[in-house]
């Protein structure tokens, strides 16, 4: 008895564990147009500031099917970054471009790419996830806008 008990609360957990949705994407369901773009465009300007387009691959570790991945996978293209979504080739994280790991001097750094956009009351937030950092800003709701909030947090 104990056993049939013990194995059905082991399925309901491992069920459990599968319908978790992912941490990170856009977590706004209807965000007001243009809210989406500008905070994805301002975005894209903190990480030219960061990681320079010339000398950075971008590689989006999540699907981007709403406004604001879409916003930011095209003005990252836009800026000169080469952007992949999906999965990098084997191998291709972790080289930078002083010619480690195999590849040419010159090479692009390969980052992966992650992003977190919610939204408390009139306050929106972005967070980038650039392989182990993280950049983050917040966003204020006025009169049919965004405006920043503040400035852009960057956790090492």
């Amino acid at each position: 008895m104990h056993r049939v008990l013990f194995a059905l609360l082991c399925t309901a957990g491992l069920a459990g564990c599968a319908a978790t949705p992912s941490p990170y994407g856009n977590f706004i369901p209807e965000a007001p147009e243009g809210v989406g773009r500008t905070v994805a465009e301002d975005a894209v300007k903190q990480l030219t500031v960061v990681y320079p387009p010339a000398n950075t691959r971008f590689d989006l570790q999540q699907p981007t099917p709403d406004p604001f991945g879409t916003w930011l996978s095209q003005s990252l293209r836009a800026k000169g970054y080469a952007v992949q979504e999906g999965a990098a080739p084997p191998g291709a994280q972790g080289r930078t471009a002083r010619g480690e790991g195999g590849m040419a001097a010159g090479a692009p750094v390969v980052l992966p790419l992650r992003y977190v956009f919610d939204q408390a009351a009139n306050l929106y937030r972005v967070t980038l996830l650039v392989g182990g950092q993280s950049l983050t800003r917040a966003y204020l709701a006025q009169n049919g806008a965004v405006h920043p909030a503040g400035t852009w947090v960057r956790k090492e």
